[in-house]
């Protein structure tokens, strides 16, 4: 199939679009490009694990949480054109042990949203979801899009839930309805003191003279994807009217946690070692993603290298700051 060529949002029109979680990791980043390329923001967000910090200061901002009554009436506030869905509850570890609130914020959360984004008229929807806790252990590495999801934790079976209602409400309401299932996203913003996020928790500890756990052998393998380029691809999925479907966005390169890291220990300047616990349940042995359909219906390749995102990072949390 050739390779579309990689689409300039800033020519495209503007349009509304409403970023739920918009005020977090990733988020904060999605809607830093969506408005450097002109289009009108409205955050949605909970500020459970969000700051307002981090959202960029031309984007409008609505307290809610997506399980509260009323939620059609803050999007249709919006009026958005666009929805990208990255609220989320995203740790593994608490799916297990709280399956129940897991699949409130996760599926219920989600399909709230779409209910009330068809309501809205809104005529695209980008699910964020997850690649290795949607894909589970499999046989095929890097794991193409059409590989079956055996997903291994309640997180992970929460997210494939949502993927399907996003498909199936996309279709019986007219809205065109993508899902990114992305690799393991690290960068700046980061939260250090959550459970998710190896990089941000080693990076934070090393600068700190802390010692670093590692679960497991350490040998267990991951993409991680950095989130500039993760916030380029979003903004790909919503300017390109036929994108449809789920898409990875993910590198396709396998990096073990011991080698993740020795890298950081190097960039902070540290011979310290790590200590090794229990692996934790629920998380999958190998997790790399293929990145073949994101080049071909999105025109998206990722930019930076481990190396250069990594050094970024170490030198975010070196500030001390977690503002934009």
């Amino acid at each position: 199939m050739p390779t579309r060529r990689r689409s300039q949002p800033s020519q495209r029109r503007p349009r509304r679009a409403l970023v739920t979680g918009g005020a977090g990791f990733i988020g904060s980043h999605v809607v830093d490009r969506l408005v450097e390329a002109g289009h009108r923001v409205t955050v949605l967000d909970n500020f459970s694990t969000g700051r307002r910090a981090l959202v960029h200061p031309r984007a409008r901002i609505e307290r809610y949480d997506l399980r509260r009554r009323g939620l059609s009436a803050v999007v249709a506030k919006a009026r958005p054109e666009v929805v990208v869905h990255l609220a989320a509850q995203a740790s593994v570890p608490r799916s297990v042990a709280a399956p129940l609130e897991d699949a409130d914020v996760n599926v219920l959360g989600t399909l709230r949203l779409l209910d009330a984004a068809a309501r809205a008229g809104t005529r695209a929807f980008v699910y964020i979801s997850t690649g290795g806790a949607a894909y589970g252990d499999t046989e095929v590495i890097p794991t193409p899009e059409d590989h079956p999801l055996r997903p291994s934790s309640p997180y992970g079976v929460s997210k494939v839930s949502g993927e399907r209602y996003v498909e199936c409400m996309g279709a019986l309401s007219g809205m065109r309805a993508m899902t990114l299932r992305l690799a393991n996203v690290y960068g700046p913003r980061q939260d250090p003191s959550g459970e998710a996020g190896v990089i941000s928790i080693f990076a934070k500890h090393l600068l700190a003279g802390e010692p670093c756990t590692v679960y497991g052998d350490g040998e267990q393998t991951r993409d991680f994807v950095y989130v500039g380029d993760v916030a380029d691809a979003v903004v790909l999925a919503i300017d390109e009217p036929t994108a449809v479907g789920a898409v990875n966005v993910s590198t396709g390169n396998e990096v073990s946690i011991n080698t993740i890291y020795d890298l950081l220990a190097a960039a902070v300047g540290t011979t310290a070692r790590s200590s090794h616990a229990a692996p934790r349940p629920g998380e999958q042995r190998r997790s790399v993603l293929s990145p073949t359909r994101a080049r071909q219906v999105l025109g998206w390749v990722p930019k930076t290298t481990l190396e250069t995102g990594l050094g970024v990072t170490v030198e975010y949390f070196r500030r001390g700051t977690r503002t934009r």
